[in-house]
């Protein structure tokens, strides 16, 4: 006969794996009588499982919904299904990948070497199509979402925009998925900032290290935010600041986090900040964006547009637009 304890995971792993027992099956299957039985369900009961009790000839046992999710046992094969599925989930489900990531790094620190390895085995077996955005490695992933779990520093190889090769250590604050990339949240130790990193250019193994105390994150905790602004306007040598109007919720269809920081203004209106290279891409992202919108700032982008608002009339065969007063007053002193 088992001890109490494994007798108790026992149970609780036959409750776990089928919806229904009667008392007898389970007596059966523990080889305990049905006293024995009636206590390992209050001991279950005492430590939070909700064990629902059906009385009569047709009664038994069943595991109810409670009010937290409780521990659960996991056979071999169920524990690797989830660990691709995790997997899985981090790279294709928006708005849960840091939920995945944290329950896939409690569930691989338990897992046993040879679940590892086959673990392993499968993810690299598998190829996923279809797919968007650069290839990040897994590994880095979880390995990254710990350090920020467990507050651990970190370093690794990081190949920048320029192609340079640099060592960092950094204390991560989390990871963000824009849809397309992975990005890192961090305190860069060496440069005392915080910085975001592109997981698909760090190169090697990140290696953990000290247990650090965690920083107050930027942007009051809105990663996304913090991410979405630094790259698209913070890098930019032309930035802008732009008001359309119509409700955040049709805005942000048409404008992805990576293009810009959308904030709602009011029910019908809302505010871009955003950046780019030069006033020529700016004009044709918010050109396609095929929402009404005015320009905040700056007025050089005001100019820029006014400016292709006349090549194209002029292209359309309309009128040359009225020039301002003062501009036809000096035309005529000109003249004279």
């Amino acid at each position: 006969m088992l001890e109490t304890s494994a007798r108790l995971l026992r149970l609780l792993s036959l409750l776990q794996a089928q919806r229904f027992w009667s008392g007898s099956e389970l007596a059966e299957r523990l080889e305990v009588t049905d006293r024995t039985l009636r206590r390992d369900i209050d001991r279950l009961r005492s430590l939070g499982y909700p064990v629902e009790a059906t009385p009569g000839v047709a009664g038994g046992y069943q595991l109810g919904a409670g009010a937290s999710l409780p521990p659960l046992l996991l056979e071999d094969d169920e524990a690797l299904a989830i660990s691709i599925g995790l997997r899985t989930a981090t790279h294709r489900v928006s708005d849960i990948e840091d939920a995945a990531l944290r329950a896939l790094v409690k569930l691989e620190r338990v897992l046993p070497p040879r679940l590892r390895r086959r673990a392993d085995a499968l993810r690299a077996s598998i190829v996923q199509l279809g797919t968007s955005g650069p290839r990040v490695d897994s590994d880095a992933l979880t390995t990254l979402a710990r350090a920020r779990q467990e507050h651990l520093a970190v370093s690794f190889g990081y190949v920048s925009r320029g192609k340079e090769a640099t060592l960092r250590t950094v204390e991560p604050a989390g990871l963000v998925h824009t849809g397309y990339r992975w990005y890192l949240v961090a305190w860069d130790i060496d440069k005392s900032g915080w910085r975001t990193f592109r997981v698909d250019r760090i190169s090697g193994a990140v290696e953990l290290g000290a247990r650090v105390v965690p920083r107050p994150p930027p942007e009051d905790g809105d990663l996304r935010k913090y991410v979405s602004r630094s790259v698209s306007s913070d890098v930019y040598s032309r930035q802008a600041q732009v008001l359309f109007h119509a409700p955040v919720t049709l805005v942000a269809e048409r404008v992805s986090p990576a293009a810009g920081v959308l904030e709602p203004v009011d029910d019908e209106s809302c505010r871009l900040l955003t950046g780019a290279h030069s006033w020529y891409v700016l004009a044709v992202h918010l050109a396609l964006v095929g929402v009404d919108f005015s320009i905040e700032d700056p007025p050089e982008l005001v100019e820029y547009l006014r400016s292709i608002h006349e090549r194209l009339g002029r292209a359309l065969g309309a009128p040359e637009p009225a020039r301002p007063a003062a501009t036809t007053k000096a035309r005529r002193r000109k003249d004279r």
